[in-house]
């Protein structure tokens, strides 16, 4: 087999088993679409199945993947409450071409995150559409405050998530996070990757797509 054979077969192996460039297996993500209906993701269980299933047809099935968003509980104190930062594992964490995102939850939720436009690829290792780039997708879903916490179910808060992610109407709101570090701007809250700001107009794909969404979201690997 000749030199060329040889890298095209390394290729399509290394494509097949998600390892990517220096051994590292892709254990973050951003969606490359979303679930088409507004919102509404089925609930968290609903989520995480779409990033397994992203993460299993880009080679990288072998990881159990979990959706970066928070519920809220009824009450300020309410236990059923979910955080995202609770969900998706201790880390470390690598894009689709070995980067580092983050080495652990604190370094993910803090300035040294390495999580940017150019380092948020979707499963396929393609980077997402920015605030400047048409059409604009840097609106992630995340449901969470800047630590990746859950908001309190009280004005104004009372809702972060659409309903724990089933609504898809002119109902109800969702707190996201800008993917680019881009906002109108240069506020932390304006270019936050996790807690920028709500839906408008709603839950359905019109509502997520009027501030420069496309029902998106980070998909994180547990273990």
């Amino acid at each position: 087999m000749d030199r060329r054979k040889r890298a095209f077969v390394a290729a399509l192996l290394l494509g097949s088993t998600g390892v990517i460039a220096g051994g590292k297996d892709m254990s973050f993500f951003v969606t490359s679409v979303g679930m088409g209906d507004g919102a509404n993701l089925g609930g968290l269980e609903g989520a995480d199945r779409h990033c397994q299933e992203l993460a299993t047809a880009a080679g990288a099935g072998k990881h159990t993947w979990r959706a970066y968003l928070s519920t809220q509980g009824t009450k300020l104190d309410d236990a059923s409450a979910i955080h995202a930062r609770d969900r998706i594992g201790k880390g470390p964490w690598y894009n689709a071409k070995g980067v580092m995102i983050a080495k652990n939850v604190e370094e993910l939720h803090s300035p040294k995150s390495r999580l940017t436009k150019e380092t948020a690829l979707d499963e396929k290792g393609q980077m997402v559409n920015g605030r400047t780039e048409k059409p604009n997708r840097h609106d992630m879903l995340t449901g969470s405050r800047p630590d990746g916490t859950a908001f309190p179910p009280s004005p104004p808060f009372e809702d972060m998530t659409c309903g724990n992610w089933t609504k898809n109407g002119e109902e109800g709101s969702a707190m996201l996070g800008h993917h680019d570090h881009s906002g109108p701007t240069p506020h932390p809250w304006s270019t936050s990757w996790n807690s920028s700001h709500p839906t408008r107009g709603g839950c359905n794909q019109a509502a997520l797509q009027s501030t420069g969404g496309d029902g998106l979201f980070y998909c994180f690997a547990e273990k």
